[in-house]
């Protein structure tokens, strides 16, 4: 059973919020000082928060598509606790729990929710060693539960058992914030905060998933359930997932005007379009499957300039928290993290043609290359 926690106080909302008619502009392009909260580290500039992990892992050959259930955590944590790694290596300034689908529900539909208590805190563990040996902030996830029905109520009761038996977790492990993230009910977001309320004093974000339609499912407009998660306490709302660049920018513009607190944007790195929105409703008709989810969108990946350029148009909007979520790659990080003007360890890697065999512009590389590259 969770750890039972008393009621948390409302907090004020910290000092430097702009109002509705003025939202924040970032101007700030070094990395948060290392020690500091989230909320101050946003308050001295963006914050980058890698997803993205169940895809990476699949992709790794040591997760199912389907299920989605992160049973590496069992099988081989060596591998999570890398990729933990990884990512901060490539810029990111959190290490997330890997505890997405690691509620009872989904347990329960692969047969495993004996390990329920054991998965959730190997999750914890891994990303509280990875976060203090790198002094990055240590964040809790919830996420959709997949049975929240707006006609049974007895699903609204589960889903509250779901949300507060795993804040209990998070906050004996002493995260130092709450993920709550892929809603597509406004209402059950707004559960997922109010377990955290409960439970803990620490920071929240909260982000919403938009399918092909730019409404909740209840039909929430994207500025209106974060204005209302805002309303019940949100530190940080905005959207995650679901939408790639292009199709998530303009909902980010509503929402970053419709709220004073701070805003986050966690893309999946996909040419979504108008016509396709999300990533779900991508179709490839060269493939057998039109549909190209989950394990056909190799074909729409953006490219690392992309999501370079997602990074500086939405920090230039105002928006502070920063990722990028399902089929993220450390590659896709450090693009954004470099969007921001930061150099992070592995961009010591990053790409320089100059010494390229045919493409360089070094003195040693030989004339009868560089005449040769119109033919390759």
């Amino acid at each position: 059973m969770a750890k039972k926690v008393k009621r948390a106080r409302p907090r004020r909302r910290p000092a430097g919020r702009a109002s509705r008619s003025t939202p924040p502009r970032v101007a700030a392009r070094s990395a948060p000082a290392r020690g500091s909260g989230l909320l101050e580290r946003l308050a001295g500039g963006a914050v980058i928060c890698a997803e993205g992990y169940v895809f990476e892992l699949e992709r790794r050959g040591y997760l199912q598509a389907g299920a989605f259930v992160p049973e590496v955590l069992f099988e081989h944590p060596e591998v999570v606790e890398q990729l933990h790694l990884d990512f901060v290596h490539a810029g990111s300034d959190v290490t997330q729990a890997l505890t997405y689908y690691v509620h009872r529900e989904k347990l329960r539909v692969i047969g495993r929710e004996q390990d329920l208590v054991p998965m959730n805190r190997a999750a914890l563990s891994i990303a509280k060693r990875v976060a203090r040996r790198t002094g990055t902030l240590f964040a809790g996830d919830l996420c959709n539960t997949n049975i929240y029905d707006p006609a049974d109520k007895s699903s609204h009761k589960e889903v509250a058992r779901i949300f507060a038996e795993q804040v209990g977790w998070a906050e004996e492990a002493g995260v130092d914030y709450f993920v709550g993230e892929t809603f597509s009910w406004g209402a059950e977001a707004l559960l997922a905060l109010a377990a955290m309320r409960a439970g803990s004093k620490a920071p929240a974000v909260i982000t919403m998933a938009m399918h092909r339609e730019d409404v909740t499912r209840e039909g929430w407009s994207a500025a209106e359930v974060c204005r209302r998660l805002e309303d019940a306490g949100a530190d940080v709302v905005g959207l995650n997932c679901h939408r790639g660049p292009k199709t998530i920018m303009p909902l980010l513009h509503e929402i970053r005007a419709a709220v004073r607190c701070h805003v986050a944007a966690l893309p999946v790195p996909y040419r979504t379009t108008a016509a396709q929105p999300s990533f779900m409703s991508l179709t490839d008709p060269g493939c057998d499957h039109a549909r190209a989810f989950p394990v056909g969108l190799d074909p729409f990946v953006c490219t690392r300039q992309e999501i370079f350029a997602f990074g500086k148009e939405a920090l230039e909007l105002g928006v502070r928290y920063l990722g990028v979520c399902c089929g993220a790659g450390p590659h896709h990080i450090r693009a954004l993290a470099e969007s921001l003007g930061r150099r992070p360890p592995a961009s010591r890697y990053s790409v320089d043609m100059s010494r390229h065999a045919f493409f360089g512009t070094h003195e040693r590389i030989r004339q009868v290359q560089v005449d040769y590259r119109g033919k390759l």
